[in-house]
C-alpha cells in the first residue's frame, strides 16, 4: 500500500533525460527502485550473480544481466563491470541503492566519466561524511554538537582512549549500517577490539581506519531524513526512531519519534537542513543523530545514499523518495518548500530477518518451505524474495521490510502485530515472534527503549518466546496437522497429486486408526475414534477431543478443539515430515507409523555431534583461523570465524583438546555442518 502525493509530477521521458536506468544492487531495494521507475516510464536493468538468479529483482526488471558467480569483488562490487554493462545496454543513470556501491567515491567518478548519470550525491559530499573522522570535522565546524573523540593509528588510541572515559564507541572511518561498530567497557579489552574492528571495516570497506568515540549511556537513535537539490536547496523530512537495534543495525524503526517534543524536533530538523546546505548535498541523505535522557542530540554520522528505513517517511509524508531521487539527478529543482512538508498518522517499519534470536541472532540461510505474506489494508511489504527464493548465507539475512501506518503510535502498533502474525515463514529460523514481543513490551509500548535495549530485554524476551511455546499442548499441531492431511483428500485429487497423501496410504477409513507422531522429537499417540462431515473425535492424552475444521486450504486449517480456536499453517517436506506453525511458534512433525519413501533433511532432525570434530553451524567463509595443529584448546575456546550474511560468526571448540587436524584454510567457503577441524585427546 502507498501513500505518496501527486503534486507537479513531470514526465521524465519528455525532459529527454533519464529513459534507462541500472541498478547497482540486489534484493528489496532493487526491487524498490524498479517499482518507482516504472511509474515514471523508465526502463530499468538488474545485475545479478550466478547464485542470485532467483531473486525477485532479477524478474521485475526490463533486462537482467549476470555479472559473475559468486565472490562480491567480482559482481556487485565489480565497479568496471557494472559500469561497461550500464555503457552497453544504453542506461542514462545509475541508482546505487545501499549498501555495495551507494557511498563509493571512485563508483560515482567512474559513472561521470562513463557518461553516466549518478543517482546521489557527488564525491565531495560523498568523502566527507563518507569518512567518520573528517565528518566529524567538517559539522563541528558548523556548530553541531556532537560527543568527545579520539582518532589515530591504534597506537594512539590506546594511548589516548582514556581521556575521554570508559566505555567508549570503536566504530570504522569508512563504516555504515552498522558495520564495523563495538562498544569497549574496559581498557584491557581495547586491543582486541581495534583488531577485530580494523579487520571487519577492511573487508567490508576497503578502509581498516578506525576511531573512538565518547559511549552515551541509554541513548536514543533518531535520524532526519534530507533531500536537497542542484539548486542550493535543502529540506527535512521530519525524523525516524531507530533505537531499537541488534548488533547495531535497526530492527524497528517509526516516524514520527515518539521521543522528541515539537521543539526539539524542529532544532533537529534546522541542524540536519545547515548540514546538507553547508556541504552543498543534493539528492536523499540522513543525518543522524544520538539523543540522550534530557533530549540533548549529538551529530553521529550522515548517510549520503537512501536508507533502509525510508519507507516509514514515505508513508507519514506521502512523498515517494526514489522519485525524487531521480528528479533531482535530472536536475530539477525541488518541487516543495519545507513548510509545504507535512506528517500525518505513525508508521512503523519492522525488518524480517533469517536469524534465530535466542542464538545470538546467528543467521540462518536456507530453503523456505513455506512462505506467506499478510494482506491488510494500511499495510506494506518491501521484499527482494518470492516463495520459492533460498536465503543465501552471501548476502545480509533479511527477508523484507514490513510497513504499517495507523493514526497514531498505538494504532499502528495494533495493526503490525496483527500482520505479524499473519507472516508465515516455514524451512528457516526467522525473528518475526521476538519483534512481536518487542511490540508488546511493557517498555516498547511507553517508549522507555535505548539503543541498548536488545542487549538488556533479548534474554527476557527469548524466554518469553520459550514459555509461549511451552504453553502450546503437543496433541494441538499434532491434530491441526492430521485434520488438514485428512481434508485436504479431495483437493489433493483435483490437483492431481501424483502421490497419495499419508492418509490414502494407510487406509483412513478404519473404525479405529492409530496414528504415532513425534512433534519436535516428542512421542504423540493418537487415535481417530471417527468423524462426520467436519467434525472429528480424536483420542490422546487420556481424553477424548472433538475438533471441527471451519476452515480449510492446501497450507492452512482453522479448527475448534473443546470451543477454543486455532488456526495452524502447515508445509511437508517429504519423508513423512511437516512444519506446522501454531501463531508463530513452529514444530517439527513426523511420522513414526509409516515407513518413509526418502529420508528429507531437516530443521528439527538433530544428531548427536562427535565430540571430536568442530563443524560449522551455517555455511560461509572462513575469514580467520584461531588454532594451529598441534595447539591446545579448552572447551568454548574460538577456533575459526566464519563470516556468513555479513556477520562474524565465532565457532567454539565443544571440549578440551588438540587440534589434530584442519580441514579448511582461510578463504575457504564452507557449507552447513561440515568439519572444520578434528580434536584429539
Amino acid at each position: 500500500m502507498h501513500f505518496f502525493k501527486n503534486a507537479n509530477r513531470t514526465g521524465l521521458n519528455s525532459m529527454g533525460r533519464i529513459q534507462k536506468i541500472l541498478i547497482a544492487n540486489r534484493g528489496e531495494i532493487a526491487v524498490r527502485v524498479i517499482r518507482t521507475a516504472k511509474k515514471l516510464g523508465i526502463r530499468t536493468v538488474a545485475i545479478y550473480s550466478g547464485i542470485d538468479a532467483d531473486s525477485l529483482h532479477v524478474a521485475k526488471a526490463d533486462e537482467a544481466w549476470c555479472i559473475g558467480e559468486i565472490e562480491l569483488s567480482d559482481t556487485y562490487l565489480n565497479i568496471a563491470k557494472i559500469v561497461d554493462l550500464a555503457v552497453k545496454t544504453g542506461c542514462d543513470a545509475i541508482h546505487p541503492g545501499y549498501g555495495f556501491l551507494a557511498e563509493n567515491a571512485g563508483f560515482v567518478k567512474a559513472c561521470r566519466d562513463a557518461g553516466i548519470i549518478f543517482i546521489g550525491p557527488d564525491t565531495e559530499a560523498m568523502r566527507i561524511m563518507g569518512n567518520k573522522i573528517e565528518a566529524r570535522e567538517f559539522v563541528r565546524k558548523h556548530g553541531i554538537p556532537m560527543t568527545k573523540g579520539v582518532t589515530g593509528t591504534p597506537e594512539q588510541l590506546m594511548a589516548t582512549a582514556h581521556k575521554i572515559g570508559f566505555p567508549v564507541l570503536l566504530k570504522a572511518a569508512a563504516g555504515g549500517g552498522g558495520k564495523g561498530m563495538r562498544i569497549v567497557y574496559k581498557e584491557d579489552e581495547l586491543a582486541e577490539a581495534i583488531e577485530s574492528t580494523s579487520r571487519q571495516a577492511r573487508s567490508y570497506f576497503g578502509d581498516e581506519t578506525v576511531y573512538i568515540e565518547k559511549f552515551i549511556e541509554e541513548p536514543r537513535h533518531i535520524e532526519v531524513q534530507i533531500l536537497g537539490d542542484h539548486h542550493g536547496n535543502v529540506v527535512h523530512l521530519f525524523e525516524r526512531e531507530c533505537s531499537i537495534q541488534r548488533r547495531y543495525q535497526k530492527i524497528i524503526e517509526e516516524s514520527p519519534s515518539p521521543t522528541l517534543t515539537p521543539e526539539v524536533r524542529h532544532k533537529m530538523g534546522e541542524a540536519a537542513v545547515a548540514i546538507g546546505k553547508a556541504i552543498g548535498y543534493h539528492n536523499a541523505g540522513t543525518i543522524e543523530f544520538l539523543v540522550d535522557r534530557d533530549l540533548n542530540f549529538y551529530f553521529l554520522e550522515m548517510n549520503t545514499r537512501i536508507q533502509v528505513e525510508h519507507p516509514v517517511t514515505e508513508m507519514v509524508t506521502g512523498i515517494d523518495i526514489v522519485e525524487e531521487q531521480i528528479l533531482i539527478a535530472s536536475g530539477e529543482p525541488l518541487r516543495f518548500r519545507q513548510e509545504d512538508i507535512t506528517f500525518s498518522g505513525h508508521a512503523i517499519e519492522c525488518r524480517i530477518y533469517a536469524e534465530d534470536p535466542a542464538n545470538n541472532f546467528q543467521p540462518s540461510p536456507g530453503k523456505m518451505t513455506l512462505y506467506r505474506e499478510p494482506s491488510l489494508n494500511g499495510i506494506r511489504i518491501d521484499t527482494g524474495i518470492t516463495a520459492s527464493t533460498e536465503i543465501k548465507s552471501n548476502f545480509d539475512p533479511m527477508i523484507c521490510k514490513l510497513v504499517v501506518r495507523g493514526k497514531d503510535r498505538h494504532e499502528a502498533a495494533q495493526l503490525m502485530l496483527l500482520s505479524l502474525r499473519e507472516y508465515i515463514i516455514h524451512g528457516i529460523r526467522n525473528n518475526i515472534s521476538y519483534l512481536t514481543e518487542i511490540l508488546r513490551s511493557e517498555q516498547y509500548l511507553s517508549n522507555a527503549i535505548s539503543t541498548k535495549f536488545c542487549d538488556e530485554y533479548t534474554g527476557i524476551l527469548t524466554n518469553r518466546i520459550a514459555e509461549e511455546y511451552r504453553e502450546i499442548p503437543l496433541y494441538v499441531p499434532a491434530i491441526g496437522y492430521l485434520l488438514n492431511t485428512l481434508s485436504n483428500r479431495a483437493k489433493r485429487k483435483n490437483q492431481n497429486f501424483a502421490t497419495p497423501n499419508l492418509w490414502e496410504q494407510t487406509g483412513f477409513w478404519r473404525n479405529r486408526m492409530e496414528i504415532t507422531l513425534e512433534v519436535d522429537e516428542q512421542p504423540v499417540n493418537i487415535y481417530l475414534e471417527g468423524y462426520a462431515g467436519k467434525t472429528y473425535k480424536f483420542y490422546t492424552g487420556g481424553r477424548l477431543w472433538q475438533a471441527d475444521v471451519t476452515l480449510q486450504d492446501l497450507n492452512r486449517c482453522e479448527f475448534t478443539l473443546e470451543n477454543r480456536h486455532y488456526t495452524i499453517w502447515i508445509s511437508e517436506i517429504g519423508g513423512n515430515q511437516a512444519y506446522v506453525s501454531v501463531g508463530n511458534h513452529i514444530f517439527g512433525l513426523k511420522r513414526m507409523d509409516l515407513l518413509a519413501e526418502a529420508v528429507v533433511a531437516s530443521g528439527f532432525d538433530r544428531h548427536g555431534a562427535d565430540s571430536n570434530v568442530v563443524q560449522t553451524p551455517m555455511p560461509g567463509k572462513v575469514i580467520k583461523i584461531l588454532f594451529d595443529e598441534g595447539d591446545e584448546v579448552k572447551t568454548g575456546d574460538g577456533v575459526m570465524i566464519i563470516e556468513a550474511m555479513k556477520m562474524e560468526n565465532l565457532i567454539t571448540a565443544p571440549r578440551d583438546g588438540i587440534v589434530k587436524q584442519l580441514f579448511v584454510t582461510l578463504s575457504d567457503r564452507v557449507e552447513s555442518s561440515k568439519t572444520v577441524l578434528e580434536l584429539e585427546p
